[in-house]
């Protein structure tokens, strides 16, 4: 499949060194990465899946909220990055004479911010199903380019920035049935209203799709003739989507 970089994150206890601790000041642990459970893309990181990435390139750069158009977001690296039982520990060192490095540590010392993110190319994946987890995408070969520090509200965007990207990379990989790809295009013009995409204009399909339109809303978290929008409904209702047209 063709490489498109994308990121996921997850809520983690960001840690930061004791001063008691050996390690220098500016260190922090956590996880980017967690094995197993279905995140709200319904997809599965499986264990394994960064043993590659992680032999090519043992220590990655650590950015905030995956600014890596930015210099001055590069705050440090990762001096420990490996896979355990529960998923992709991080151990990094901030750089502390850069001023956002030294803010960010300040965050995570006071327990002001609490996910990591990483962003990666999907090498291997697979169309799976269990008892356990239900339908999911199984992630099973990743390569990574960075890990993140980064807020709940900020990254929120740039997963459904990434969402509306992936309605294109399915419709191009996967056979979908005409109801199905009419459905990805809501889901599409949903994200896109959420974001503030001022690119999606009036629908000229006129009333009836105008009556779609709020059902689609009052499925993502909202009522009819409202603005209000759930952001993990959406992409679970999407994945499913995915799932039934593949």
């Amino acid at each position: 499949m063709a490489e498109v970089v994308t990121t996921k994150h997850i809520n983690t206890e960001l840690k930061a060194a004791p001063e008691s601790s050996e390690d220098a000041e500016g260190v922090f642990t956590g996880y980017a990465s967690i094995f197993g459970n279905v995140d709200s893309y319904g997809e599965v990181v499986v264990k394994g899946a960064f043993a590659e990435s992680l032999r090519e390139q043992p220590s990655v750069p650590v950015y905030w909220s995956h600014q890596m158009s930015n210099p001055m977001m590069n705050i440090g690296k990762t001096i420990e990055l490996r896979e355990d039982d529960r998923g992709l520990f991080v151990k990094a060192q901030l750089d502390l004479d850069s001023e956002m490095g030294a803010q960010v540590y300040r965050l995570i010392k006071d327990g002001r911010v609490g996910q990591m993110s990483f962003a990666f190319d999907v090498e291997d994946y697979a169309m799976a199903d269990s008892d356990e987890l239900g339908p999911h995408v199984e992630l099973r070969k990743l390569k990574v380019h960075e890990v993140s520090v980064v807020q709940v509200g900020a990254n929120q965007a740039t997963e459904l920035l990434d969402v509306k990207d992936r309605v294109t990379r399915v419709k191009d990989s996967h056979a979908i049935s005409e109801a199905n790809e009419g459905k990805l295009e809501k889901a599409a013009r949903l994200i896109g209203e959420v974001l503030g995409d001022a690119q999606d204009g009036p629908d000229p399909e006129g009333d009836e799709d105008d009556k779609d339109k709020d059902n689609d809303d009052e499925t993502a978290g909202g009522t009819s003739g409202e603005k209000s929008f759930d952001p993990d409904a959406a992409l679970a209702a999407f994945h499913i989507t995915i799932t039934e047209g593949a």
